[in-house]
């Protein structure tokens, strides 16, 4: 056989190989995307804001917390971060934002407008005021339904807040480059093959470092690895993760002087993918605020949950009564 031939042969061997391998991974990857789906189908609810459905999860009882997740998110990453920094004894009403899992993205899909339909959210759930959790990518909108709506908000926690108009982060400072996080979101079969070929890596995208992972306790480390599998089904979230740039518009203001609820901001100075500077300016532009600010931890403060869950907890007691 020639050589041609022969590199012909060779070249269509491992072509073929690789298909197969291919194939077998998505057959793999569609087993667990199912099961997601089918998590998420269980707990959805949808209702009409007048922008389109949104899709939103209750859970608990007792007073309620409007959950707002951060960038490649959905309800069930809200749930995970409510159980992470709230606790039990409170209604937990996390929404989908735009963009995510079944809430679609609407023609007008500007943090304003994501306010306003938090607000036409609660209308359907009957609640006049509420208790706000916002997480990184959150913010910008909880920020916007604060200033907009303020008769409906009680206090605000935010947590390791993103950037919004005018402030921004420059691609640098992230511990992954843009483009690879929406390559990651972009095939539900890459993400799961990264998630169990290369986990580390995957944690690092979301600034879970080895360096920080070091020492946690077994709980924490299991709360990180939920915080990555919970991306599953990626592809259904591609429209929310292009949607962030929102908060950002330069044609969208921010008017923080209107904020006037009681507000606590958590941050850690070596997060990054939000920059540490943006929860220190907002402390000092939100004038009842309280900032609690970590030297080590991330964007994810590990190896401080129970300590914020406690901080928060005691702040939305303080807050919370009877409606």
């Amino acid at each position: 056989m020639s050589r041609k031939r022969l590199l012909i042969v060779s070249v269509g061997t491992l072509v073929a190989l690789g298909v197969a391998f291919w194939a077998t991974l998505t057959v793999l990857a569609g087993h667990d995307v199912r099961a997601r789906i089918e998590s998420i189908e269980a707990q959805q609810k949808f209702t009409d804001t007048g922008n389109g459905p949104v899709e939103y999860a209750v859970v608990g009882e007792g007073p309620p917390v409007l959950v707002i997740h951060g960038a490649g998110g959905g309800f069930d990453q809200g749930l995970l971060f409510a159980q992470t920094f709230i606790g039990e004894g409170y209604r937990w009403i996390a929404p989908s934002r735009f963009g995510y899992l079944g809430s679609p993205l609407p023609e007008d899909a500007s943090t304003p407008v994501q306010a306003d339909a938090f607000a036409a959210l609660l209308d359907h759930l009957g609640h006049e005021r509420v208790l706000v959790l916002a997480v990184s990518g959150g913010a910008p909108p909880a920020l916007q339904f604060a200033s907009r709506h303020t008769e409906r908000v009680s206090g605000l926690v935010l947590i390791s807040p993103a950037p919004f108009t005018p402030h921004g982060a420059l691609d640098g400072e992230r511990p992954v480059p843009p483009w690879i996080y929406e390559a990651l979101f972009g095939s539900d079969t890459v993400y799961w093959t990264l998630s169990k070929l290369a986990p580390g890596r995957l944690r690092e995208a979301f600034d879970a470092r080895p360096d920080l992972l070091d020492g946690l306790s077994d709980e924490e480390l299991r709360r990180v690895d939920r915080i990555v599998t919970s991306f599953l089904p990626a592809s259904r979230r591609i429209e929310g993760i292009g949607n962030e740039v929102a908060a950002i518009d330069p044609d969208t203001s921010y008017p923080l002087e209107d904020i006037t609820v009681p507000t606590l901001i958590v941050h850690a100075r070596d997060d990054r993918i939000n920059p540490f500077a943006i929860g220190i300016g907002l402390s000092r532009q939100i004038g009842n605020s309280e900032l609690i600010l970590f030297d080590r931890g991330g964007h994810l403060h590990l190896g401080h949950h129970d300590e914020i869950r406690s901080r928060v907890r005691a702040f939305l007691d303080g807050l919370s009564s009877p409606e």
